[in-house]
């Protein structure tokens, strides 16, 4: 069957509202029919669906500043989106799913132009010199595959590191001291490129991987009510501060697939109460710690074998075992 791949881009800055439109595309997906979505938030902080919002991100000075704080429903780390960041998310049904052709899609956009790019560590993009310009996060359900990421090309770098509070083990972890000094714009390199240009560049690059002619289209033909019930959803308080409370005990750590913190109250030598968070890109399997082990024994050994049988690969069970039993 052949291909009928679509790129939409929406009109709206709102992060609510964009958020919304792609989970109605997750939604909508149909086999044959990638898509290709380019949306910009304005001044948004978007955390990952596990990540404490309160740890992240300096709420208050942003909403002073009218920003938003946003949460997604794929893992990974908080990001600062202004109009001189672009986002990109490929859907598909998860048959047609290629995460190495996706990124080619991004890397081959910057290259045409004029910016040495490649991949590194789990979810980035970098220049010469190692400085991130991209970073990607994933996310699967039965019926779509969802990867989506950011593109800096002319972003505010100083309200980044005011509204962004990366974690210093994280910091450490990536060799830098502090959030600015890692990342960079594609501006910043070549003076001459826009937000426009690379979204030319991209529909460019789409069309290519997919060896199509991608069709544009209007978000007004989506499901406007869908998306406004969604957009209720992502812009609820409920959402955006899943999880925080008060706990007994708190312990976090950085490991080689994420940064990982529990919160916990212990009873009788039980876990009573359990929350965690992390930027880690498994998202949907770190969301389902709390039903595993509330109830548990506050042992290694138990919590290590219930995550084991939960689907954890042996590390990261053992790795949050450990943190809990220390």
């Amino acid at each position: 069957m052949p291909l009928a791949p679509r790129c939409i881009e929406s009109r709206s800055h709102d992060p609510y509202t964009n958020l919304a439109i792609e989970a109605c595309l997750m939604r909508s997906a149909r086999e044959g029919e990638p898509v290709l979505y380019l949306w910009q938030n304005e001044r948004t902080v978007v955390i990952g669906r596990n990540q404490c919002a309160s740890a992240e991100c300096d709420v208050e000075r942003l909403e002073r500043d009218g920003g938003h704080l946003a949460r997604r429903r794929s893992g990974g780390g908080a990001v600062y989106h202004d109009l001189g960041n672009l986002c990109f998310t490929f859907v598909c049904v998860p048959e047609e799913y290629d995460q190495a052709a996706q990124t080619n899609v991004i890397l081959d956009a910057v290259r045409s132009l004029g910016i040495a790019a490649e991949r590194t560590g789990r979810n980035d993009l970098v220049v010469e010199g190692g400085r991130k310009f991209s970073g990607h996060a994933y996310q699967h359900t039965g019926a779509a595959s969802c990867h989506h990421g950011t593109i800096m090309v002319a972003v505010d770098v100083d309200a980044l590191g005011r509204y962004l509070t990366v974690s210093p083990l994280k910091l450490q972890a990536k060799g830098v001291r502090s959030v600015r000094s890692r990342v960079t714009n594609l501006q910043a390199i070549d003076s001459g490129i826009t937000v426009d240009a690379l979204k030319g560049a991209l529909r460019e690059a789409f069309a290519a991987s997919v060896g199509y002619r991608v069709k544009d289209e209007d978000e007004g033909a989506l499901d406007q009510r869908e998306i406004a019930l969604e957009r209720e959803r992502f812009a609820s308080r409920t959402w955006l501060y899943k999880g925080e409370r008060r706990f007994g005990e708190s312990r976090q750590a950085r490991f080689d697939w994420g940064s990982f913190r529990v919160d916990l109250t212990r009873k009788a030598g039980a876990i009573c109460d359990l929350v965690v968070f992390s930027d880690g890109l498994d998202a949907e399997r770190i969301e389902r710690i709390p039903e595993l082990l509330v109830g548990a024994p506050a042992d290694a050994g138990e919590t290590e074998m219930r995550l084991r049988a939960g689907g954890f690969a042996n590390d990261m069970a053992a790795d949050i075992a450990r943190l809990i039993q220390d």
